[in-house]
C-alpha cells in the first residue's frame, strides 16, 4: 500500500481506534548535529573542571547522553491519545504495543511521534503523520511511516515507524450499541474494563447525606410501589454498628468530629457518638477497623505548628485522633509511578490527591464457616467530614442552632452541599482479578499504558460508552464540568494544545445531540453544576476553572447549533442542551439562631447574609440515561478525575435488568415504548422534585416522566429561570419555592455557541459569572 501524504482536511472521527505501534527504524538519528556537537564540548569541558560526577546527568537531562530511553505517542492532530512503554535506546526500537482509543475528535491527521526520554522532560526525534481521510471509511492500515521534522520533512536517513491502524465508526461498532440503550438484561456492562460487571448486586440510591421528615416524593414504580428515599448516613452508621469483622475508610477527608445521626427522636445514642468514637468503640470490641486517609503534603502534625494543608482537610488531626487506639489510621500521599519525570513527580506529588470516599464493611450476620461474611460497601460525592451533612430542604439559616451548630463549614462563605451517593451491597466469593503487567494484556483489559507505567481509565470509559448508548437523555449532576479542550475554539487567548483537559465526555455529549437533530430526534441533556466551584469566588483559581467551563459550553452549544442550522430548524439549543445550579434564599425565621458575631461590612460574606441567599453547593459526581442506567461515584467531570494519572477515584455503572425502556417498532408509524420504572427512574425523578420544589413538580406532571420531550425542557428552563430571578433580585425577601436555578448565562445566535453572561457578576460578590484565565496558575493545576 503506498504511503498517504499529509493534509489539512479535517475530519470527525468519531468512534474507535484500534492502533498498534510496532516499531522504528532509527537509524539516521543516532548522527549528531551541529548543536548536539556544540553542546558536547561544553559538557566535556564542564566533566574536565568539575569536583562532581554531574557530567552524565546534566547530558541525560538535555537529551545528549546515551541513557534516554525511546517511546512513541499517539496523537489525534494536538491531542494526546496514546503512549507506548520505554525502550532501550537503539537504532530498531521494537514495542509491539497496542492501543484501544475512544476518539470524538476534528482531525487532520494522526500522528505518531518519537521521543528520548529524560530526566527533566524528552528529546522529540520526529513525527510521522497518518492523514485521517486514509482510514475514516474503516479500511485497516498497515505501514512504515516517514519521520519528520517540525517543518514536515523527512529526517535525514530515512528514519521511519511501522505502525497499524484501524478506525471504527460509532455507529458501526458491535461493542458501543450506538442508541440502543441497556437493551436487555443480557447486557454485559462497559467492554474492555479490568473490573468487569458483576450481577446480583444490591443497590440503594442516596441523594443526601439525610431525609427531611416531611419529604415525601410519592413516586410511583413497575407493579404499583413507591419509590422511598433512604438516609444515607443513618445507613452508614448502622452498618458501621453492625459489624463484627472489619471497617474499612478510604477518603480524601475523614473528620473524626462528624456525627452521622443527628435526629435523637429515632436513636438518642447514636445522635450522642460521632464517627471517631463509634469506630474506636468497634476496634474495642474486636473489628478490624483499618483507614486510608489522603496525605495532603502541604499540611504538617508538628505541635504548635500549623496543621492545616491548602485544601483543609485536617489529615494530621484525623491520624493524631486515632495514634495509640486500635484504629489503624494511614495517610497516604498521591505518590507519582515509577520512571516519570522530575517534573512529572512534582505534579502528582503536589498537585493531585486521592479523591476516593469508601466504607466497607462486613454485613453483621453469620455465616457458614464455608462462606465469606457479605459486604456492604458505601461510595460516592459524600466524604466522612465536615459540611457534607444535609437534607432536601437545604436550609441556609434554620439548622445552624440545631442539626448544624457543630458543622459550620465556610470554604468561601455560608453554604451547603448536596451530592448523590451509593451502597452497593455484593454477597458471595470474590472472583480472582487478572493480570495486566504486559502491555498488549493491559490494552485488552481496558488500561491505559505509557511511559512504563498503567493506569485504570475505566470511569471515563463508562461515560462514554453510556452517553454513546442513549436513546432520549442524559441528566448529569457534577461539582465541575469542564473538558475536551482539543475541540475548544481556537485563538480565544489560549494555546488549546498546552491545556490538556482532554477526556471525552462533554463532546461525546454534543456530538449525541447534534446525531439526534440530525435524524430529527428528541434527545435532552441536563447538567446541574455549583453557581461556582469551592473557594472564594474571586481568586485566580476559581475564575480559571470558570474560564475553563465557559470554552466548555461555548464548544458543545457549537456543535448543537450548526446541527441546528445544517437541518434549517428554528430552534433554541437550549432546547436540547441545558445548565443548571442549585440555589436558596430564606426568609427570617422567628426564634432562629442569631450568631453573635457579624462580618466585616461590604464583604461577600455581609452582603450574602444581608441578602440571606446563597448557592447549594453541587457536590455530586452522578450521571442519569434514560431513567434505566446510572453512574455514580467520586469523580468529577475534569480531567483530574478522568485522566486516571492524576486524582484516585472510585465510581460503579448499575442498572436493574428487569425495569429497562423497551422499545417496539411495526412499520414506520406504529410504536411502542415501555419508559424505565425502577429505581433508577424513581431516583431521578426524586431529585427533581426536591430541586423544583413542591409547587412547580405538581405544575409539570407527566412531563417530570418525559424528560427527553421539548414540552418538558422548556418548561424546566421557565421554573429555573423564575427561581434565578427571585434568588438575584435584590426585591425579592421571601423563601425561594424550589432550588432549580438557571446558570447566569445566555447562548448568541452567532453560529458559533459563544456564551455570555445574564449577570456580569454572581450576586452579593464581584466575581465574573464566565470567569478569567490564569496567566499564573499551569492549567494541570484547575483543569
Amino acid at each position: 500500500m503506498a504511503r498517504p501524504q499529509t493534509t489539512t482536511t479535517q475530519l470527525l472521527l468519531h468512534g474507535v481506534i484500534e492502533a498498534r505501534i510496532l516499531a522504528a527504524d532509527l537509524s539516521g538519528h543516532l548522527q549528531p548535529t551541529k548543536k548536539a556537537l556544540v553542546m558536547k564540548k561544553m559538557f566535556s569541558w564542564i566533566r574536565k573542571v568539575a569536583f562532581c560526577r554531574c557530567q552524565r546527568q546534566l547530558e541525560n537531562a538535555v537529551g545528549l547522553g546515551t541513557d534516554g530511553k525511546l517511546y512513541a505517542t499517539v496523537d489525534i492532530d494536538k491531542a494526546r491519545v496514546g503512549r507506548t512503554r520505554m525502550v532501550p535506546p537503539v537504532n530498531s526500537p521494537k514495542w509491539d504495543e497496542s492501543f484501544r482509543i475512544y476518539c470524538a475528535h476534528d482531525a487532520s491527521d494522526i500522528i505518531f511521534t518519537v521521543k528520548a526520554d529524560n530526566a527533566i522532560g524528552a528529546t522529540l526525534i520526529g513525527r510521522a503523520y497518518l492523514p485521517t481521510d486514509s482510514v475514516v471509511a474503516g479500511n485497516k492500515v498497515n505501514l512504515w511511516l516517514p519521520i519528520r521534522d517540525e517543518k514536515r520533512q523527512p529526517l535525514e536517513g530515512g528514519d521511519q515507524i511501522h505502525v497499524q491502524l484501524q478506525f471504527t465508526d460509532v455507529a458501526a461498532d458491535p461493542t458501543a450499541g450506538w442508541g440502543a440503550g441497556v437493551g436487555s438484561a443480557a447486557y454485559d456492562g462497559v467492554p474492555h474494563t479490568f473490573f468487569k460487571q458483576r450481577r446480583g448486586c444490591r443497590v440503594r440510591l442516596y441523594e443526601d447525606a439525610h431525609v427531611a421528615a416531611d419529604f415525601s416524593p410519592r413516586i410511583r414504580l413497575a407493579g404499583g410501589r413507591f419509590y422511598e428515599p433512604r438516609r444515607c448516613w443513618v445507613d452508614v452508621f448502622d452498618a458501621i454498628n453492625r459489624a463484627r469483622r472489619m471497617v474499612y475508610i478510604a477518603g480524601w477527608s475523614v473528620n473524626t468530629d462528624v456525627v452521622l445521626v443527628r435526629d435523637p427522636r429515632k436513636q438518642a445514642a447514636a445522635a450522642s457518638e460521632n464517627l471517631g468514637e463509634l469506630l474506636i468503640r468497634k476496634a474495642n470490641e474486636g473489628v478490624t477497623v483499618l483507614m486510608l486517609v489522603w496525605d495532603d503534603r502541604t499540611s504538617v502534625g508538628l505541635g504548635p505548628i500549623r496543621r492545616d494543608g491548602l485544601m483543609a482537610t485536617g489529615d494530621q488531626d484525623t491520624a493524631a485522633f486515632f495514634r495509640g487506639t486500635r484504629v489503624q489510621c494511614v495517610l497516604c500521599p498521591r505518590n507519582p509511578d515509577k520512571d516519570r519525570s522530575y517534573v512529572q513527580d512534582i505534579e502528582t506529588d503536589t498537585m493531585f490527591t486521592h479523591h476516593q470516599k469508601t466504607v466497607i464493611v462486613d454485613g453483621g450476620g453469620r455465616p457458614a464457616p464455608w462462606s465469606p461474611p457479605g459486604l456492604v460497601g458505601f461510595l460516592g460525592g459524600i466524604d466522612m467530614c465536615d459540611g457534607r451533612y444535609d437534607t432536601q430542604d437545604h436550609p441556609l439559616f434554620r439548622t445552624l442552632g440545631t442539626t448544624h451548630n457543630r458543622d459550620f463549614h465556610q470554604p468561601n462563605f455560608p453554604g451547603a452541599c448536596s451530592g448523590p451517593s451509593t451502597a452497593a451491597r455484593r454477597r458471595g466469593s470474590p472472583r480472582p482479578e487478572p493480570s495486566a503487567d504486559a502491555p498488549r494484556e493491559a490494552a485488552a483489559l481496558g488500561l491505559v499504558t505509557g511511559k512504563d507505567h498503567v493506569m485504570e481509565r475505566s470511569i471515563q470509559d463508562a461515560y462514554i460508552h453510556a452517553i454513546r448508548r442513549a436513546r432520549d437523555f442524559v441528566y448529569i449532576e457534577n461539582q465541575y464540568f469542564l473538558g475536551s479542550s482539543y475541540a475548544w475554539r481556537q485563538n480565544d487567548g489560549v494555546s488549546v494544545e498546552d491545556i490538556n483537559a482532554l477526556h471525552l465526555i462533554p463532546r461525546e455529549l454534543s456530538l449525541k445531540i447534534v446525531s439526534k437533530i440530525e435524524a430529527g430526534e428528541r434527545f435532552a441533556v441536563y447538567v446541574v453544576v455549583p453557581l461556582w466551584p469551592e473557594g472564594v469566588p474571586e481568586s485566580g483559581s476559581v475564575q480559571a476553572i470558570l474560564d475553563w467551563q465557559r470554552r466548555t459550553m461555548e464548544m458543545m452549544y457549537k456543535d448543537v447549533l450548526m446541527a441546528i442550522r445544517a437541518k434549517g430548524l428554528q430552534a433554541d439549543p437550549r432546547d436540547y442542551l441545558t445548565f443548571f445550579c442549585l440555589g436558596n434564599r430564606e426568609a427570617p425565621c422567628p426564634g432562629e439562631y442569631v450568631p453573635p458575631e457579624h462580618p466585616d461590612p461590604n464583604t461577600d460574606y455581609e452582603r450574602a447574609q444581608r441578602a440571606r441567599r446563597f448557592m447549594i453547593y453541587v457536590h455530586a459526581k452522578t450521571m442519569i440515561v434514560d431513567d434505566e442506567y446510572i453512574i455514580v461515584g467520586s469523580a468529577n467531570i475534569n480531567q483530574r478525575s478522568m485522566d486516571g494519572g492524576r486524582d484516585t477515584e472510585i465510581a460503579i455503572g448499575a442498572y436493574q435488568p428487569g425495569y429497562l425502556a423497551i422499545r417496539n417498532t411495526w412499520g414506520r408509524r406504529r410504536r411502542r415504548h415501555w419508559a424505565a420504572r425502577g429505581q433508577v427512574h424513581g431516583f431521578r425523578v426524586s431529585l427533581w422534585k426536591e430541586h423544583l420544589g413542591q409547587a412547580a413538580a405538581a405544575a409539570l406532571g407527566g412531563d417530570l416522566l418525559r424528560p427527553s420531550s421539548l414540552t418538558c425542557v422548556r418548561r424546566m428552563n421557565q421554573v429555573a429561570k423564575q427561581h434565578w430571578d427571585m434568588f438575584a433580585s435584590d426585591a425579592f425577601q421571601g423563601n425561594l419555592p424550589g432550588h432549580l436555578m438557571a446558570y447566569p448565562v445566555s447562548v448568541l445566535d452567532d453560529g458559533g455557541g459563544k456564551i455570555v453572561a445574564t449577570t456580569e457578576t454572581f450576586p452579593d460578590t464581584n466575581a465574573k459569572v464566565l470567569g478569567i484565565k490564569s496567566d499564573i496558575l499551569p492549567p494541570i493545576l484547575t483543569t
